[in-house]
């Protein structure tokens, strides 16, 4: 049986924990027991590709005209048509919503430089599950302060709405969110046009706007990093929650109602609800799917639930609740507190890889906060499972990942940078290097560049709302 993989920096060797004091550990019918329980988190590189092919086809069901409305990843049309080139110059308003904080900014798009202002609202609670009008009244309310303080109260400047959740674009303009994600369940809204919501709250607020854009935050992320470097094609996030998008041929998109000259657009794939149909059942957990049981989404987006931050922290905690019950964790005696759903933060697995003390302090620190007191077979058995956990979910969403890598690399496009953003990309140190070095073996020959985007999904919204108003000046010249 493979060993448990402690992760550094247990193995260094100024440690007072080395490799050898952990022999007699290692080999013990303990730490085997607590293997079995962690092994359905190991995915090989051959279930990574195995992985690539089944998203491959539900790729082409999602872009198949005659197949798309029984599609799981709804690859919709963005009706983003063309990247930046660098000619993009003026002032845009974005409004950036996707999670529990909203942003408001204003992008000057200068010769050689991009000025940013911004500005971020947190949305309570009773936003995110009340009434849709009482969401967007919110919205229109801190855009009407954001302008007031920017001294563009009476401006009415293009804007670029990101709005992260999945939506059917019928223009770059309009689309009806189809379901919301990430605790998110403001009533009347899905199935309606949010930019026509978001219209209805503006008049009704007395606001200025223009809406040129609607957004997704992965389409922004393409954009963003697009604007700086032009072999960028696919655009990823990994935060609270997960998504990409790529440029795909426009004749390969049968669901395509825009411009008949266009040639390409962005796609945005959703790929969250992916294995929503059980093609991915064999790889999901029992920690999976008690955490999909108690969800808002009950049986949607699973894909988007073994790779997001919204949901590791959980996973995790779970894993330990299993390991306490098995008595191989915590002498078998657990807390009230770790009893508790989502008490265990996945900001806790990032800071927990980041511990780069000899002791395990931090661990010990957070595991403190939690009404338990750790012994050092405890610490290092909760790293374990904190990096199985997020070792997997970095598996996953590479394995996707090469695949859409694949679809977008060509002869002509000898490389391929993918666009990121997301905190759980920036922030958790194993996400970047495990994808790197998997890429290298899923997709071998093919460049890839990892592109980190700053500020992508509101910069990019400005920027698709400055490459419309050139093609649409460009039209009218």
């Amino acid at each position: 049986m493979s060993q448990i993989t402690i992760p550094e920096p247990y193995w260094d060797s100024a440690s007072i924990i080395t490799k050898e004091s952990l022999a007699p550990i290692i080999e013990s019918e303990k730490l085997n027991r607590a293997q079995g329980i962690l092994k359905p988190f190991d995915i090989s590189l051959e279930l990574m590709k195995d992985i690539g092919v089944r998203l491959t086809k539900e790729m082409t069901k999602g872009l198949d005209k005659a197949t798309h409305d029984e599609a799981k990843v709804k690859m919709f049309p963005t009706y983003v048509q063309s990247l930046p080139d660098g000619t993009e110059r003026g002032d845009f308003f974005a409004l950036d919503l996707g999670g529990s904080n909203f942003r408001v900014l204003l992008v000057r798009l200068l010769e050689g430089e991009v000025k940013m202002e911004s500005k971020t609202y947190a949305i309570d609670q009773k936003f995110m599950v009340g009434t849709g009008d009482q969401l967007f009244d919110y919205i229109a309310d801190c855009l009407n302060e954001f302008k007031k303080e920017q001294d563009l109260l009476n401006k009415s400047l293009p804007l670029g709405f990101t709005f992260s959740f999945p939506c059917r674009q019928k223009s770059l303009k309009s689309g009806n969110l189809t379901t919301w994600t990430k605790g998110f369940k403001a009533s009347g809204v899905e199935g309606q046009d949010v930019v026509e919501l978001l219209n209805e709250a503006c008049k009704r607020k007395g606001v200025a706007i223009d809406v040129i854009a609607l957004v997704n935050d992965t389409t922004g992320t393409l954009m963003s990093c697009a604007y700086s470097d032009h072999n960028t094609y696919v655009g990823l996030i990994l935060g609270t929650g997960t998504n990409a998008c790529y440029m795909e041929d426009v004749n390969k998109v049968g669901t395509w109602a825009g411009d008949g000259n266009a040639r390409e657009t962005i796609v945005n794939m959703e790929w969250g609800a992916f294995g929503d149909n059980g093609v991915l059942d064999d790889i999901r957990t029992e920690y999976d799917m008690n955490v999909d049981s108690t969800s808002l989404n009950q049986g949607k987006q699973l894909y988007e639930k073994m790779i997001s931050g919204m949901y590791l922290g959980e996973i995790s905690r779970q894993v330990m609740v299993k390991l306490v019950q098995a008595k191989l964790l915590f002498n078998g005696v657990s807390s009230t507190k770790l009893d508790t759903a989502n008490s265990f933060e996945t900001r806790f697995l990032t800071d927990i890889e980041n511990d780069d003390s000899n002791n395990g302090m931090v661990v010990t620190e957070i595991l403190n906060k939690l009404d338990l007191d750790p012994s050092i077979d405890d610490i290092m058995l909760v790293r374990a499972v904190c990096h199985s956990v997020a070792k997997r979910a970095a598996r996953l969403a590479v394995a996707g990942l090469a695949a859409v890598t694949k679809k977008v690399h060509r002869e002509n496009r000898p490389e391929v940078t993918i666009g990121i953003d997301g905190t759980l990309y920036k922030k958790h140190p194993l996400f970047k290097k495990e994808m790197e070095e998997m890429m290298k073996q899923l997709v071998p020959g093919v460049k890839v560049n990892f592109m980190l985007s700053e500020d992508g999904s509101g910069k990019g919204a400005a920027l698709i709302a400055a490459v419309a108003c050139r093609l649409h000046n460009n039209k009218a010249h």
